[in-house]
């Protein structure tokens, strides 16, 4: 199904490598926002936020919960911290290319627009009928986060609306 290509408009499958739910236990947010730091050179992210480095991401997933991307959790951070490995859990794809907000607009319910939603947000909302995090990477780039049994939706839907968008010039 992908990669795909509508116009100016580009959807990738994205293999980000290792996806670990991390969850401080009480009291320990600013342990593992420094266990972060340390492994990973980046801190436990604020709401609706990301923080990147060189090879990880950790992109805020809910009250007190964040997804680490890319490699592996640190070395004792299960003391601190609920982990949860959910790499099979999740289809990731990179949307990009000019205009690609106008395709988000058809099937999310948050302004997406780089003036509201600047490289480093993320938000979890619907996307369509599925429930997804998107987080905006670049000036004209987003990461899409849905559960891999939604994958085929998300491409179909997604599809869609960059056909809309491409058909309307």
């Amino acid at each position: 199904m992908l990669p795909l290509k509508v116009g100016h408009l580009a959807l990738a499958e994205i293999n980000p490598g290792v996806l670990t739910s991390v969850t401080p236990f009480a009291g320990q947010q600013d342990a593992v926002s420094d266990a972060l730091t340390q492994a990973y050179g980046l801190a436990f992210p604020a709401p609706n936020r990301m923080s990147a480095a060189a090879k990880a991401r950790a992109i805020w997933f809910g009250l007190d919960a964040t997804l680490l991307i890319g490699p592996p959790a640190p070395s004792g951070l299960d003391r601190i911290a609920g982990i949860t490995d959910q790499s099979d859990a999740w289809v990731c794809v990179d949307l990009s290319g000019p205009g690609h907000e106008d395709a988000l607009a058809r099937l999310v319910p948050v302004d997406m627009r780089i003036q509201n939603f600047p490289v480093g947000q993320t938000v979890r909302t619907l996307l369509g009928h599925m429930n997804a995090s998107i987080t905006r990477t670049a000036q004209d780039a987003v990461l899409i986060l849905v559960f891999r049994s939604m994958a085929v939706s998300l491409v179909h839907d997604l599809k869609e609306a960059m056909e809309a968008c491409a058909a309307r010039g």
